[in-house]
Parts: structure tokens; sequence; C-alpha cells
């Protein structure tokens, strides 16, 4: 028999996620010294997953996806490329627009701390019944496909069914 799960307000899950998201960027903020992860900064690291999944972005879908300033991704961008972590290329539907695209070092920086970022997450989730794996998979899954949706990145538009049906 299924036991009925006591409901909890948009605003309790916001506070909860909070805390978590507090405690998740102390475990990201150790990930700093990794070797691999030397010398990239956070927003530098939130920079490169936004132009990944929306290759070919420009500045202002950047810019909004970040919501920061125009000339702060720029120069963003100018660290970036000075690091060979992103290439920029003339636009292929206006020239006076930059596509911005990961280059195979961006790509490798991002694989790295994806992994280091797995390793740390597997040994919290060992450390939860599993009973529960389920719902929290379930439950991530549904929140992800929901803030890519809200930060307007385009794998979103594909789950969006899938959202709205679990909301």
């Amino acid at each position: 028999m299924l036991r009925a799960l006591p409901s909890v307000s948009h605003d309790q899950v916001a506070l909860e996620a909070c805390a978590l998201l507090e405690l998740l960027e102390v475990l990201w903020s150790r990930g700093s010294e990794a070797p691999d992860l030397s010398g990239v900064s956070p927003s530098q690291l939130r920079a490169l997953t936004v132009i990944e999944k929306s290759e070919g972005a420009n500045l202002r879908d950047l810019s909004e996806a970040l919501g920061s300033t125009p000339p702060s991704v720029s120069r963003l961008c100018d660290r970036l490329e000075a690091a060979g972590l992103l290439t920029r290329s003339r636009g292929s539907t206006s020239r006076r627009e930059v596509e911005l695209r990961l280059s195979r070092q961006g790509h490798t920086v991002l694989a790295n701390m994806r992994a280091w970022r797995s390793r740390e997450i597997e040994t919290v989730l060992t450390k939860i019944p599993a009973r529960h794996l389920d719902a929290l998979a379930e439950g991530l899954q549904a929140f992800r496909t929901a803030a890519a949706l809200h930060v307007g990145l385009e794998e979103a538009e594909h789950d969006e069914d899938r959202v709205s049906d679990t909301a």
C-alpha cells in the first residue's frame, strides 16, 4: 500500500533546494583545488556549461542565460578565449554577430569537472537509503528540465511536456 506523502508548498521546496545548493557550493569549491580544474573560475565554468548547451550562441544569448550584462560577458569570453577554452567566429546568419563555441580544451575541462563532481555526488549518494534513490532521481530530472527551460537553454524545449506533467 502506498503511503500518502505530506503536502509541501513551493516555498518549502525552494528553501530545501537553497539549502542543498549551499552544500553543493561547498562541495564544488573543494573542486577548485582539483588539478584538472585549477585556474578555471566558477563563473567561467557556468559560461562554458551554457555555451556547450547552446553551441553557436551569441553574446546576447549568453548574457541572458547567465543573467549578466553584455560587457561583463564579453570580458569573460575574452578570458575564456585567451585560456584556449572558447572560440569565437562570425555568425552564420549575420556577419555582425559572433558565435561562441567550446574548444577541444573547453570540452575537456567540462568533462573533467563533471567526472570530479560525479565522484563527489556518488560518495554522498552512498549515504542515502536505496528506497529513496528512485524518487530523488525523478525529482532531480524534473527540476533540471524546469531550470533549463527557465534559463532558456534549448534542450528544455524538447522536455517541456514532461515538466508540465510533473508540475
